[in-house]
């Protein structure tokens, strides 16, 4: 079964680059019809999805998203990343990975706050 562990920091500093890993046991992210996205929910709202990084290592950025939004992989240690740069307030949300809709990671909160 697939199995997804997000981490990185739960704090960054307003304007600072907040990078996130997603690591992947019981599946391959370099699998040709996989999809593996990243998702946050910022607090008291919906959920956001932010792009998606295929296993072929093609990747989508959600448009709103793009001027600061970048995910990555690493295919010798089965991860992928996504980093945000300057990051505000606004980026404050628990932030999951996921395999397309079935398989989810349990969430990592992040704060951006000085």
């Amino acid at each position: 079964q697939v199995q997804l562990q997000e981490s990185g920091p739960g704090l960054v500093k307003p304007s600072q680059t907040l990078s996130l890993t997603c690591t992947v046991s019981g599946g391959s992210i370099t699998d040709n019809l996989s999809a593996w996205s990243w998702i946050r929910q910022p607090p008291g709202k919906g959920l956001e999805w932010m792009g998606v990084i295929r296993g072929d290592g093609s990747t989508y950025v959600n448009q709103s998203l793009r001027s600061h939004t970048s995910i990555s992989r690493d295919t010798a240690n089965n991860q992928f990343s996504l980093q945000l740069i300057s990051v505000t307030p606004d980026d404050t949300a628990v932030y999951c990975c996921a395999l397309g809709l079935g398989y989810w990671g349990q969430g990592t909160q992040v704060t951006v706050s000085s």
